[in-house]
């Protein structure tokens, strides 16, 4: 349990971290200084350990990694599509 709890904490703190980049990527409309290749290797990265943790709930157990990993999947792409959005302008 306590180690649930501490994958848990652990998973929405990395993934909170990635909300004050989004915040600053809308609200300055600048990927300037942000390297797409790097945002896309963690989108892909990400994306591989979610199939892990979809294969881990499916056997019993990962329910609290697969929702900290589920947001910093959607927080990773929502960051890759504002770096092609923003790249140009």
């Amino acid at each position: 349990m306590i180690y649930n709890l501490l994958q848990f904490i652990g998973g929405c703190i990395l993934s909170v971290g990635y909300i004050f980049q989004v915040t600053q990527t809308i609200t300055t409309k600048s990927v300037e200084d942000l390297n797409f290749t790097t945002y896309l290797s963690v989108f892909v990265g990400v994306s591989m350990m979610e199939i892990y943790g979809v294969n881990l709930v499916l056997n019993g157990s990962g329910l609290m990694f697969l929702i900290t990993n589920s947001m910093s999947l959607v927080l990773t792409g929502f960051m890759v599509l504002l770096i092609l959005k923003y790249k140009n302008k």
